[in-house]
């Protein structure tokens, strides 16, 4: 079932340990990149404002306006993140009439950047949202806001300050939760015997994360076993391509060169190929349109057999709203582009 995360994920021994006051603790996503001191900059103006946080970089590479990628990645970092505040900047909105937020969790976490949906996903993941306000009192920006750089110049201070102990209702106006902008992520589509879902992101390796959750796979094929082939169809029409894969818990599993499917180290469903990439072999890209059943003719395990499920986190809590299927996030426009 998916939940949400109320304390930090740690080990044991670190949860049951008794500590005193902590460090305060920002970090930092962007699509900025490595080759330009932005992230640099942003970083200086933390240390700058909050000089005891300790400061994390969680991404910088992330494809350029792309939304969706980085709210799944914020996603799937923020349960293993100690509450504190957390800048995620993907921003081709950036100098419009698009607002700043600071987002409350219930956790006790604050997602600080624009309202173009990117923070909505972590914040549901993190319990919901309990408030939000915008940024707006220029006590707590730089003195020159410009009309590109809103990360160094808004969302980095906003950051350091609430890091700092500044409450939040200082930083602007309170906005009704349900006004913010969400994103539309394609949702599975679950049947009896069958699944359809897309391809949401591409890694580096080639793996494509879907925006089914494994548990997703085991509602629509009963009985499930680890080593059982799969069906798998990409795409449609002139372009359909076919493929058999092995459910499996890990690359190993299978010989060398041969695809599967498996469940990521956040409990999505993702095809991949052992080492290999499934993206370029299969000419999938973003929003690719995927089929899952068994072989035709093939019969499910016997019942009385335990569905092998590999240990992973618990799927994604769904975002304030209206209730929705289980699965991912995944951003607005649908858009293709070439494997990473």
């Amino acid at each position: 079932m998916p939940r949400t995360f109320s304390d930090t994920v740690t080990t044991p021994a670190a949860a049951r340990a008794i500590t005193g006051k902590r460090r305060p603790f920002v970090s930092l996503l962007s699509d900025f990149g490595s080759r330009d001191p932005s992230a640099g900059i942003m970083r200086a103006v933390v240390a700058g404002i909050c000089p005891d946080a300790i400061v994390v970089d969680l991404a910088h590479d992330v494809d350029k306006f792309a939304i969706r990628d980085g709210a799944l990645l914020l996603w799937s970092a923020v349960p293993y993140l100690p509450i504190g505040s957390h800048v995620a900047v993907v921003d081709p909105g950036v100098g419009t009439a698009r607002k700043g937020i600071a987002v409350q969790t219930l956790r006790g976490d604050v997602l600080v950047g624009p309202d173009n949906g990117l923070l909505m996903p972590a914040a549901a993941r993190l319990g919901g949202i309990v408030r939000a306000h915008l940024l707006e009192n220029p006590q707590y920006s730089l003195p020159e806001v410009s009309s590109t750089f809103h990360g160094r110049d808004v969302f980095a201070p906003a950051a350091a300050h609430l890091a700092g102990g500044v409450p939040i209702d200082e930083l602007g106006r309170e906005v009704d939760p349900r006004r913010l902008l969400e994103l539309d992520w394609p949702r599975p589509e679950i049947g009896s015997g069958w699944l359809r879902t897309q391809a949401i992101y591409l890694d580096t390796f080639g793996n494509v994360k879907l925006s089914a959750l494994a548990d997703d796979l085991e509602a629509a094929l009963p009985a499930l076993r680890f080593g059982e082939p799969l069906h798998i169809r990409i795409g449609a029409g002139d372009g359909l391509r076919e493929l058999a894969a092995t459910w499996a818990i890990t690359f190993g599993e299978v010989p060398q060169g041969s695809p599967l499917l498996t469940a990521d180290s956040y409990g999505r469903a993702s095809l991949a190929i052992h080492q290999g990439s499934a993206a370029r072999t299969y000419a999938v890209t973003l929003d690719s349109i995927i089929e899952i059943t068994r072989p035709p003719g093939s019969q499910p395990a016997a019942q009385a057999s335990t569905p092998g499920r590999p240990p992973h986190p618990p799927g994604p809590a769904q975002p304030p709203g209206p209730a929705r299927p289980s699965g991912v996030p995944t951003p607005p426009s649908p858009r293709s582009r070439q494997p990473r």
